[in-house]
């Protein structure tokens, strides 16, 4: 799944900012009106720096978030794609896991687990 790696897909909003063999920090960025194409994140942890309403969208269908600013949250193993439904920049920072514990994609799982 490495050609829908985020820093690869949206490279306009994903960046790397730290990155060892357990696991790669990035850095994620956004204005409202902005939108994401598909990319697959692994088991993560979410922290956010901004609040941030998103639609997140699959092929099996779409799921609206809202969560405040200065939370840490467990992004499962996913792929999707998200567009900013808010009023406000989305700035936040996704501690990707690596090896096993990187997980394995399920197309059931959309979002963070809040």
């Amino acid at each position: 799944m490495a050609e829908e790696d985020p820093v690869t897909t949206n490279p306009a909003h994903y960046r790397t900012i730290f990155e060892n063999e357990f696991v790669r920090v990035l850095e994620y960025g956004d204005e409202p009106g902005e939108s994401t194409t598909p990319h697959v994140h692994p088991n993560s942890v979410m922290v956010t720096l901004t609040g941030f309403q998103r639609r997140l969208r699959t092929d099996a269908g779409a799921r609206e978030v809202d969560i405040p600013a200065n939370q840490a949250v467990w992004l499962p193993a996913q792929r999707h794609a998200g567009d900013n439904i808010g009023q406000s920049a989305t700035h936040t920072i996704f501690v990707e896991l690596k090896g096993d514990a990187a997980g394995v994609v399920d197309d059931r799982v959309l979002g963070p687990s809040i």
